[in-house]
């Protein structure tokens, strides 16, 4: 196996890695169609607009509506912002036995979410970027792996 598995769409060998994928989870006893839409939506929690969020048509949506500033972004969203991803990513793969299996037979292999413009949770295709979900994703899997 390669030392490096690279993703980013969903329609890719590994896509059910991104948030994107058609993976429904169920966090606090929400549904939500993807983990794009949770994390998305935790942004404005408390607010009208986080159920907005969480219901968009699509993760895409999902995405450009929690990217907008049409509300005030939580006041502690930078501190808690990998902690709700880690909660979104460990739900669906605990909650999706097919692509848990996925990706416990990635194996050691650096997970990297192959953008091309998100510094913070991918690497750029220059690998400049934190690979910040990559990294989650390896947390997740060492932690489905016990």
């Amino acid at each position: 196996m390669s030392n490096k598995i690279f993703f980013y769409k969903t329609n890719e060998e590994h896509g059910y890695m991104s948030n994107f994928s058609r993976h429904a989870i169920v966090i606090d006893g929400k549904s939500y169609m993807t983990t794009e839409h949770y994390f998305q939506s935790k942004k404005a929690e408390g607010t009208s607009y986080e159920k907005k969020i969480a219901n968009a048509f699509s993760p895409s949506e999902s995405a450009r509506l929690g990217r907008s500033r049409d509300f005030e972004l939580r006041k502690d969203w930078e501190q808690i912002k990998d902690d709700v991803m880690r909660k979104a990513v460990l739900a669906k793969f605990e909650q999706h036995p097919d692509i848990r299996e996925k990706l416990l037979n990635t194996g050691n292999a650096t997970l990297v979410e192959n953008t091309t413009t998100d510094y913070y949770w991918g690497a750029r295709t220059n690998g400049s970027g934190k690979n910040m979900l990559g990294i989650i994703l390896m947390e997740v899997r060492k932690q489905l792996s016990k």
